[in-house]
């Protein structure tokens, strides 16, 4: 449900769900990225494919709301369109509109960790678009990426070389919202296209 995920029965059923056999290779990937110690590393979504979705929907970074150790208001810990965000229940609500089944999605970062900064350093972009290559090594069934906002578009070279369908939208935040409230009301219609380009 949007903005679901500061209910702690949600939290907890998600995490029991987060040894499943379609989450356990992802949880070793994030497991490693967190022995780097660059920032904190959102779990994925339980409640989405793992390793058995489809379309992968790329976004830029975390936001706070992914830290559960954030001092203060603490965030969910998962990377899900549920957070107690603006962005992630747009998010929810696009997904509903296209519609696609959850089951077939995966949503991730091009940079996967929160460090406290917006900002993304050379080194972050290197670091994170070598990360993706391992992820993506872990998606067999993969077919579609979409490119969620500016940031995550620079993936687009990377994933050329491999034998997948690329989309690009704007980012669901309210500040694209604001200040271009085209790109954002045309989301849910590239992801619908996105959609229906699956096998």
């Amino acid at each position: 449900m949007p903005r679901g995920l500061p209910d702690s029965r949600q939290l907890t059923y998600r995490k029991m769900l987060s040894d499943s056999l379609p989450m356990a290779r992802l949880n070793d990937m994030v497991a490693d990225l967190r022995a780097k110690g660059r920032g904190a590393v959102p779990d994925f979504d339980s409640l989405d494919g793992g390793v058995r979705a489809r379309i992968l929907f790329l976004m830029e970074k975390p936001g706070p709301m992914t830290d559960a150790d954030r001092p203060g208001r603490a965030g969910s810990g998962f990377i899900s369109r549920d957070n107690d965000d603006e962005s992630a229940a747009a998010t929810f609500t696009f997904m509903q509109q296209i519609p696609i089944m959850r089951n077939e999605t995966l949503i991730w970062n091009a940079i996967p960790w929160w460090n406290g900064r917006i900002k993304v350093t050379p080194e972050e972009w290197r670091v994170g678009l070598l990360r993706l290559e391992v992820l993506l090594n872990l998606l067999p069934r993969l077919q579609s990426v979409v490119l969620v906002g500016r940031k995550a578009a620079r993936a687009a070279n990377m994933l050329a070389m491999r034998d997948l369908r690329v989309w690009h939208s704007a980012h669901p935040s309210p500040r694209v919202k604001a200040r271009y409230p085209d790109q954002h009301a045309a989301i849910p219609g590239i992801w619908a296209k996105a959609v229906t380009s699956l096998n």
